[in-house]
């Protein structure tokens, strides 16, 4: 479909040392400017963050200091993404809790004045969350490619429930092989969680686990000390919640969440 553009918007994304607002920096950043006539500006540049770039961080975009060094930096480049900026909506995904307020506060560091003010903010990421619900029939299409006939009468939806689990079970091969196996798998879920979407639970011992991956049921603090990286990806996922956000930054440097009570 093609939408008609009032005033140019700017999708964009960056690439930074690290999660934090006030302490990290940008490394990369890329625009492309979509005018109302349909043609484009594309525009992208590694950036020398004045800082280090930690390993955990190359280890997710693969930038490495030796490939900043000579590159220009924020406060160089800062007109011609203003320039890019002017009279423009922005757009990207993920953009709202990360990329806007990353950039607003290096423009800001640097004495330039940017803001979303006035413009128009699309986040394709609040889209496809709107629009691809985690219902009964969306699961039935995504797994047997059906549609479910019948919604939300008893044989129909238990009979698609049914097709919906022997379709998980080819399509998942690392999922248990019986039913106490299964039993423990869906019963884990059912623990008290740590943040609201989900990603850590509470331990028997009142720990915040990870709640899946690799490390499911894995202490923070013990994945933290081991493998760091992996926070750092969780962290920088688009699809992280802001909460989820949070406990990473803060298990990296060393501050875990406290059951209270």
């Amino acid at each position: 479909m093609e939408l008609k553009l009032d005033r140019p918007i700017v999708f964009f994304d960056l690439e930074t040392t690290g999660i934090s607002f006030s302490e990290d920096r940008i490394v990369d950043v890329a625009l492309l400017k979509r005018h109302p006539d349909g043609h484009e500006e594309i525009f992208e540049s590694l950036v020398n963050p004045g800082i280090s770039i930690p390993s955990e961080a190359t280890a997710i975009h693969h930038i490495t200091n030796e490939m900043v060094r000579d590159a220009p930096t924020f406060r160089v480049l800062a007109p011609k993404l203003l320039e890019l900026f002017d009279g423009s909506d922005v757009g990207g995904f993920g953009v709202s809790r990360f990329d806007l307020p990353m950039i607003a506060g290096e423009f800001k560091r640097n004495g330039f004045l940017w803001s979303t003010e006035g413009r128009r903010v699309i986040d394709a990421m609040k889209i496809f969350h709107r629009m691809e619900p985690r219902t009964l029939g969306a699961a039935l299409k995504f797994y047997c490619s059906k549609s479910l006939e019948g919604a939300h009468r008893a044989s129909a939806d238990a009979k698609a429930s049914a097709e919906v689990f022997w379709a998980q079970l080819d399509r998942y091969p690392a999922l248990p092989k019986d039913l106490p196996g299964l039993h423990e798998f869906c019963t884990s879920m059912d623990l008290k969680f740590v943040d609201p979407e989900g990603k850590f639970v509470w331990s028997k011992d009142n720990k915040a686990c990870f709640n899946f991956g690799k490390y499911k049921l894995v202490p923070i603090e013990t994945v933290a000390k081991r493998d760091p990286s992996y926070l750092m990806w969780l962290a920088g996922e688009k699809r992280s919640s802001t909460e989820v956000i949070d406990i990473c930054t803060n298990a990296l440097r060393g501050r875990y969440p406290d059951k209270k009570g």
